[in-house]
């Protein structure tokens, strides 16, 4: 299926890691330009770099997405080097333990920056470009909002946020044929995640469990089942698609897990 993303300028924040990572590879494959935003310039270089070595091309922005003024210059970089914006993808974001119990009014401001605010800002500043190409905007989100996960209250919260975001966005928006959708992760198997689970006693034995959770497959959901899906909400192939939150978690959110 041709997803018509040739040329196509996409945002792509967080896009040097993970899911961000998988969704600007995705999207050069399809013939698109992923913008990737990111902290370091040299993570930003490297997925260049690997998009690059497989023919096609990228563009980066370092920026660091707690600072508003940053989020502002992002979008004003992109515009100064390709004139256009056909799609943003808000991803960047961390689980950053800021619960209840041990958080505070700073760490839980902070952890909003960290999670959602820039994800407001972005669009924000992305929108008269949005307006012109008549784009489209996917925010990654969590299942954190839905199922809760315990002394995360500040990235439960954020993710809460992206989820009603998308919906007031998508009737906002309506009027500039602008789509809007969220997917929302549950256990995607990222370096990240990785690192997370290592620190535990039994790493293996921990996988092991989390996995058999997992409804479809009993496996864990994969960053290229993530890319694949924003990148066609991204495309005109899914073009009477909006205010929608798409679960790509293998049933985890809302089958019975009961199920053998």
């Amino acid at each position: 299926m041709d997803l018509n993303l040739k040329d196509k300028i996409v945002i792509v924040t967080g896009g040097a890691k993970g899911i961000g990572k998988g969704i600007a590879l995705a999207l050069a494959e399809e013939g698109a330009i992923p913008v990737i935003v990111g902290r370091r310039r040299t993570d930003n270089e490297l997925v260049r770099q690997e998009i690059e070595a497989r023919g096609g091309r990228a563009f980066c922005v370092e920026a660091e997405l707690t600072r508003p003024d940053d989020c502002q210059r992002a979008v004003s970089e992109t515009l100064a080097r390709f004139g256009r914006i056909d799609g943003l993808v808000n991803n960047a974001g961390v689980n950053d333990g800021v619960g209840l119990e041990n958080g505070g009014y700073q760490q839980f401001v902070d952890s909003l920056h960290k999670s959602l605010v820039h994800y407001y800002l972005m669009a924000h500043h992305a929108l008269p470009a949005l307006k012109s190409s008549k784009g489209a905007i996917i925010n990654i989100s969590s299942k954190t909002a839905e199922t809760g996960q315990g002394n995360t209250s500040g990235y439960a919260a954020a993710n809460g946020g992206r989820n009603a975001l998308t919906r007031e966005w998508a009737v906002e928006l309506l009027p500039y044929g602008i789509r809007v959708n969220a997917i929302i992760v549950a256990e995607c198997y990222t370096p990240l995640y990785e690192k997370w689970i290592q620190t535990l006693p039994n790493p293996e034995g921990a996988l092991a469990k989390i996995t058999q959770r997992i409804p479809l497959g009993r496996r864990m959901t994969t960053v290229g089942e993530i890319a694949d899906m924003t990148v066609f909400l991204l495309s005109e192939r899914s073009s009477h698609t909006t205010g929608q939150l798409i679960h790509v978690d293998g049933g985890y959110v809302h089958l019975d897990r009961a199920i053998d």
